[in-house]
């Protein structure tokens, strides 16, 4: 077998020309889309990378802020809850304070009533008592009972200070009943007695006395009768 040197050298030459042709013009291409294809899918995981990392930390926003709500809710119905105790007690104390006020006025009410109540029957009791002494001590009348008056009168005049005495000039004796002529110069002679002088002495009538005989001047009054006795026990009485 004889090998053709030249044949095989042009073919190996053809060869070495065919590797550096595809080697310049087909592998050198390929090589370099096929790193920018590689780049891009690079740069797409990158972005898909960062994507998922954006979703993951939106998603960690979204539980920390759905976190935060159901804390807030909860701090709203605790405050709700809170304000509605609040609300609730106040208008227990509020009712409570008004019942003792109008539990307060009522008693005040029925005491007031009952001291109105009493005081009316003791008026009338009082004014009954005196209406019932009035009649007895009208029944009494008589020259007897003017004569103590008369005495009693006396002691009264003697009592008072001699100032007192002595500007009773000018009186007017009182009397339930008309004095007799002897009664009047009686009367007159006991109280100048008294007085240690000889006053003007003018003798008037007045039925509503019942019985005795009172002294009335400008300086001197002395009460001396059934109606002022009555009159003082009236007012102890309702006292």
């Amino acid at each position: 077998m004889t090998i053709d040197w030249w044949t095989l050298g042009i073919q190996t030459v053809n060869v070495l020309i065919l590797i550096w042709l595809l080697g310049r013009f087909f592998w050198r291409p390929m090589a370099a889309m096929i790193e920018q294809r590689r780049l891009a899918a690079r740069q797409l995981l990158d972005e898909a990378e960062a994507k998922r990392a954006e979703a993951a930390a939106a998603l960690a926003d979204i539980e920390r802020t759905r976190a935060g709500f159901g804390q807030e809710r909860e701090a709203l119905l605790a405050a709700a809850h809170d304000t509605a105790e609040q609300a609730r007690a106040a208008r227990l104390a509020d009712a409570a304070r008004e019942a003792d006020a109008l539990l307060t006025q009522a008693r005040a009410t029925i005491a007031a009533e009952r001291q109105a109540a009493e005081a009316a029957w003791r008026d009338q009791a009082s004014a009954l008592a005196v209406t019932i002494a009035q009649r007895l001590a009208a029944r009494l009348a008589g020259p007897s009972v003017q004569s103590a008056f008369l005495n009693w009168l006396v002691a009264e005049i003697r009592a008072l200070p001699e100032p007192t005495r002595q500007a009773a000039t000018t009186l007017e004796a009182v009397s339930a009943n008309p004095l007799t002529p002897a009664e009047q110069a009686d009367a007159r002679a006991q109280i100048a007695a008294a007085l240690r002088f000889q006053p003007a002495i003018t003798f008037i009538t007045d039925p509503a006395l019942i019985a005795g005989i009172e002294l009335r001047g400008p300086h001197l009054t002395i009460s001396n009768s059934w109606r002022a006795d009555l009159n003082r026990i009236l007012v102890e009485i309702t006292q």
